[in-house]
């Protein structure tokens, strides 16, 4: 038996979501352990009371200071995105057959797998955790090869979230497609999640050990790309975007029920139109 403390909690991959989450969970009193790339990020942790590892895992295996100290956890949080290349699937595949080899021999109980609603395709119409599609983006494929990898595993129970498009503070839309012309499929509507409703979903599967499931994560309004970028770029001062007549969208619309069901949870931002005027 391990005596790792219940409370210690072990996030692979500190960026944009993982060092909020982060410093979210030592102010809720977890002992939070946290993985970086390169060295100068590490001070950044230690700074924020995180315990700060260098870690990087390639298909050929694992570099890090200290990765057995870094698994010893109750909790593994696994939060790094496929990497942008063409043989994507095979070697995030590689990636995590790496990783899970080193967990099979840790402490760790429960690990939670941040995935995305990539690997859903455009059915023209609502995506469930329950169906199963091949993805079209290699991304997803990825994604979707590495959630069975985890939740087919005896030596630890997995739960996936899969999170819309990431939100808020510096990653707002406003310059995404501003002053582009014939933008293609503004007739879609968007999937996307606020970073503040992405940490508190992640707080309440661990505080509630909604272990073994997948979820899906997304805000509860999907207006239209045009409707969206459109705003987005006007709140930023920005010249608009043009878009194009599609007479055949392609699109999937994200639902959520499932996550808010089973936690109880309504969420903090589930319009995006709104918080476009909000700055948040």
């Amino acid at each position: 038996m391990s005596n790792t403390p219940e409370n210690t909690i072990s996030i692979l991959g500190c960026g944009w979501l993982g060092l909020p989450l982060a410093v979210h969970l030592v102010k809720e009193g977890y002992l939070v352990k946290g993985s970086v790339t390169t060295d100068d990020k590490m001070n950044e942790l230690a700074e924020q009371q995180i315990k700060p590892y260098k870690v990087m895992i390639t298909d050929a295996g694992i570099d890090s200071n200290d990765m057995t100290g870094f698994l010893q956890s109750q909790i593994l949080i696994i939060n790094f995105p496929p990497s942008r290349r063409e043989d994507v699937v095979l070697y995030h595949q590689a990636q995590m057959a790496h990783l899970i080899k080193e967990v099979e021999h840790s402490p760790v109980k429960h690990v939670l797998f941040i995935s995305s609603t990539s690997v859903y395709p455009d059915v023209n119409g609502e995506v469930y955790e329950h169906e199963v599609a091949m993805p079209t983006k290699g991304s997803g494929k990825a994604l979707l090869t590495v959630e069975k990898m985890l939740r087919t595993n005896v030596r630890f129970m997995t739960t996936v979230i899969r999170f819309a498009g990431l939100i808020g503070y510096d990653r707002m839309p406003g310059r995404f497609l501003a002053g582009k012309k014939n933008v293609e499929n503004g007739d879609a509507p968007i999937n996307v999640i606020h970073q503040d409703d992405c940490i508190a979903l992640i707080r309440e599967i661990i505080r509630q050990q909604a272990w073994g499931d997948v979820f899906n994560a997304c805000a509860d309004e999907h207006p239209t790309r045009r409707e969206y970028y459109t705003q987005a770029a006007a709140v930023a001062g920005l010249e608009l975007p043009t878009f194009a007549v599609t007479a055949d969208p392609h699109f999937k619309i994200v639902n959520a029920d499932k996550i808010k069901q089973r936690l109880d949870y309504s969420f903090r931002y589930p319009d995006p139109l709104s918080l476009l005027h909000s700055g948040i």
